[in-house]
C-alpha cells in the first residue's frame, strides 16, 4: 500500500505538523543522519562472545570499546530489514507510515482510547506515537510503552519450538541471544527525553507480557501494535488487550509475514472469537486490521 498518497487530513496547520512529524520518523529511524560505526557484538554462547569477553572486559575498565563499521543500506532502513546501531526503532518507513496513519484516524475520527505498544526495543514506534498526539494537539490521549526492557525471552512454548501440529521442528528463535536487542527502560526513557516526548502521559508496563499485561491498569485503546515476536508473546498481548479495543480501533502486528509462530497466535485468537475483519498488508512483515465489532 502506497501511504504517500493517501489523505491524512489534518487540521490548520498541517503544513507544519507533517513536517514535523516527517523529522521525528527521519530522526529515529537515522535516515536523516546514517550511522557509520556499530558496536562488536556476539550472540550469548558462542564461541565469538567467548573469545573477545576477556580483551572487552580489560578494555571497558579503561573506558574503551570496540566498533567496527556498519555498511548502511538505505534500502534496508526503509524497510525495516536491518538492526540499527543507534537508531530508535528498525520497523522501516512503511510500518511507520501505517502507525501514523492508524494514529491520525484515531484521532480526527474520535475513535476513544490510548495508544500502546508490546515489545517496543528502544521505543521509537512509541515516541512516534507520542509525537503524533503533539502534532495533533491532542491532550487526552496516552501512550502505552510495554515490554520487559531485559530483551526477548527464551523461548518456551510449544508453538515456538514446533512449525506445525504434528510435531515437525523449527529452528528455536535465538533472539534472546543478542544483547543488542535488551534495552533498559531508563535508556526508553533517554530516548523520549530526547525528543522533548517524555511527560506522565507515556506510561510504561514492565515485565513479561503474561505477568504484566493481565493487570495493566489500561482501560482503553485505540490504536494496539504488537511487536513480540514470539506466539506466546503475540498471543499474551491479544488475550489482555484485544478486548480493550475500541470499535473503529487498529490491531497492527508487526512480525505477522516474517515469523510463522506470530501469524499462528493470531489466527488462533481470530478463530476463538469469531474475528473476520479483513487482514491488510503493509510491507511483507506487518499487517493491520480495522476492528468493527
Amino acid at each position: 500500500m502506497n501511504y504517500e498518497n493517501l489523505d491524512i487530513s489534518l487540521s490548520s496547520g498541517a503544513d507544519i505538523s507533517d513536517r514535523y512529524l516527517d523529522l521525528i520518523r527521519d530522526c529515529i529511524t537515522r535516515v536523516a543522519f546514517p550511522e557509520c560505526w556499530e558496536p562488536v557484538n556476539y550472540p550469548r554462547g558462542s564461541w565469538h562472545a567467548y573469545a573477545l569477553a576477556p580483551l572487552q572486559a580489560l578494555l571497558r575498565v579503561r573506558n574503551i570499546y570496540l566498533f567496527r563499521r556498519f555498511q548502511y543500506s538505505k534500502w534496508n532502513r526503509s524497510n525495516g530489514e536491518d538492526w540499527p546501531p543507534e537508531a530508535e526503532t528498525m520497523i522501516g518507513l512503511e510500518r511507520l507510515a501505517n502507525l501514523r496513519r492508524c494514529c491520525t484516524i484515531a484521532i480526527r475520527d474520535g475513535i476513544p482510547g490510548d495508544f500502546c505498544e508490546t515489545g517496543v526495543w528502544r521505543g521509537g514506534a512509541c515516541i512516534y506515537m507520542r509525537a503524533i498526539l503533539q502534532a495533533m494537539q491532542d491532550t487526552l490521549r496516552s501512550v502505552w510503552v510495554c515490554d520487559s526492557f531485559e530483551g526477548l525471552p527464551k523461548p518456551t512454548h510449544a508453538a515456538d519450538l514446533k512449525l506445525n501440529e504434528s510435531g515437525q521442528m523449527n529452528i528455536p528463535s535465538t533472539l534472546w541471544r543478542y544483547r543488542q536487542l535488551a534495552v533498559s527502560l531508563d535508556e526508553v526513557k533517554r530516548n523520549f527525553k530526547r525528543y522533548g516526548l517524555l511527560d506522565d502521559r507515556v506510561r510504561f508496563i514492565k515485565g513479561r507480557f503474561c505477568e504484566s499485561l493481565p493487570s495493566a491498569p489500561i482501560k482503553q485503546l485505540s490504536v494496539l501494535r504488537l511487536d513480540g515476536d514470539l506466539y506466546e508473546s503475540t498471543w499474551d498481548a491479544m488475550v489482555s488487550l484485544y478486548p480493550k479495543l475500541s470499535i473503529g480501533g487498529f490491531l497492527i502486528v508487526d512480525d505477522y509475514e516474517s515469523k510463522d509462530q506470530c501469524a499462528r497466535a493470531i489466527h488462533e485468537y481470530r478463530d476463538q472469537y469469531g474475528i473476520r475483519d479483513s487482514i491488510e498488508r503493509i510491507d511483507g512483515r506487518g499487517v493491520f486490521w480495522q476492528r468493527s465489532k
